[in-house]
C-alpha cells in the first residue's frame, strides 16, 4: 500500500508516507498537479509530520489562509497517519479549533497521532504549527473505507 523503505510492520521515522489509491488527493496526492501536494513523513512514535509554504494562493482575508485550506491540511494529516499504520480510512467526524489565524508566506508544520483504535473506527489528533506556535488543533474520528470493509 504505501512506498518508501517501510519494513513489514510499517515505516520507520522519516520514511515518506504514501497510499497508491490516493495519489490524485487534492491536499497530498503526488499526481495532484493543481492540489497541494503535502508530503508527510513517519514519526518514531508514529505520527506523522508535513510541511505547508502557506502561499497567498490560499488566502481568505488578506494575510490569511483559508479556514478550509486549513481543515484540509489537518484532514489530510490524520489520513496519513493512518496509512503510516497500514490502514485506509475515510472522515466520519472532524472538530477544527482555529486558536489563531494562520498565516501567508510562513511555514506551517502539520502533525497528526493516533489517539486510540477501535475494530471499525480510529481517533486521531492534529495540529497546525507556525513560528513554534499551535495555530490550529484537530480531533478526527475516521471509519474503515468502503472497499476495505
Amino acid at each position: 500500500m504505501m512506498a518508501g523503505n517501510m519494513a513489514e510492520t510499517g515505516p520507520v521515522a522519516g520514511d515518506v508516507v504514501r497510499a497508491p489509491e490516493h495519489a490524485k488527493c487534492w491536499a497530498c496526492g503526488p499526481e495532484n498537479d493543481q492540489g497541494l501536494q503535502v508530503v508527510f513523513t513517519a514519526e518514531a512514535g508514529g505520527g506523522v509530520t508535513g510541511k505547508f509554504a502557506c502561499d497567498e494562493i490560499y488566502a481568505g482575508y488578506p494575510g490569511f489562509v483559508q479556514g478550509g485550506v486549513v481543515a484540509a491540511l489537518l484532514d489530510t494529516a490524520m489520513t496519513n497517519c493512518l496509512f503510516a499504520r497500514g490502514f485506509v480510512g475515510v472522515t466520519a467526524d472532524l472538530q477544527v479549533r482555529y486558536l489563531k489565524p494562520v498565516r501567508v508566506g510562513a511555514e506551517a508544520t502539520i502533525r497528526a497521532w493516533l489517539d486510540r483504535s477501535r475494530r471499525l473506527t480510529h481517533q486521531l489528533g492534529a495540529e497546525l504549527v507556525q513560528d513554534g506556535e499551535v495555530v490550529a488543533r484537530a480531533v478526527g474520528k475516521f471509519m474503515r473505507h468502503p472497499d476495505e470493509a
